[in-house]
């Protein structure tokens, strides 16, 4: 009879463990599930992120964090930090002149291979906010093939011996002029602006030889077909 009871009681006791287990998992920060998800998969290749940075310091913020990643040994984790720029003809004291612009003002473009060192890398930098797509409860997007191509192929510039080399929409060859990759009849996306997102046919190019052609887009605003110059780097060929 004793033998029963205490195989009896041995039954009982045997649910505790699994039940302790599930508790603890509970108490665990969704943030520590996320990356133990992400590590469990195969990642052995690294990913292009979008990150939220503050306006106007992306080239220190840059700096930062690649002086940090050599000194914590962090190279396996974290390739190409890019600040996307784009030239922009200006014109001033009646003299013409090129410069650079951030694309993207506030953001990076990072490649990494995202786990808990590349994540406490970039929120343990000043200035640094957080990855676009992601929270607390749902890991970021990496950027599509299409986008990365893009992104780093926008950086591309003309070279210090004056051949083509392919920038955007457009080349720029060594004698100053931009070819266009667009023409007249071709619709047209526009970049940025009051009008940014909208598409058009292109009307009129002009000033084709120079450094810093026209386009006129016929745009539909407020319903009624209405023509807008800009600048040939404004437009994108859909």
């Amino acid at each position: 009879m004793d033998d029963e009871v205490n195989e009896a009681s041995t039954t009982v006791e045997e649910p505790e463990a699994p039940q302790t287990e599930a508790a603890t998992a509970v108490a665990e920060p969704p943030e520590a599930a996320l990356l133990e998800a992400a590590a469990a998969e195969p990642q052995s290749q690294k990913k292009w992120y979008v990150v939220k940075v503050q306006s106007g310091r992306e080239d220190s913020i840059r700096g930062a964090l690649e002086r940090r990643v050599k000194l914590e040994n962090l190279e396996p984790y974290v390739g190409r930090i890019v600040v996307p720029v784009e030239k922009v003809t200006e014109v001033r004291d009646g003299k013409r002149r090129i410069k650079k612009v951030k694309k993207f003002p506030g953001y990076l473009f990072c490649e990494v291979e995202f786990n808990e060192h590349v994540l406490y890398l970039f929120r343990e930098t000043s200035g640094v906010g957080d990855f676009v797509g992601g929270s607390l409860t749902k890991l970021p997007q990496p950027m599509s093939d299409r986008e990365v191509q893009r992104m780093l192929s926008d950086q591309e510039e003309l070279g210090e011996d004056g051949k083509t080399a392919k920038k955007g929409t457009e080349e720029v060859t060594g004698k100053g002029r931009i070819k266009l990759d667009y023409d007249t009849g071709d619709t047209v996306k526009v970049r940025e602006g009051m009008f940014a997102t909208m598409e058009g046919p292109v009307k009129e190019i002009a000033d084709r030889d120079s450094q810093s052609p026209k386009v006129k887009v016929v745009l539909a605003i407020w319903g009624r077909p209405v023509e807008v110059d800009l600048d040939y780097w404004q437009v994108d060929r859909v």
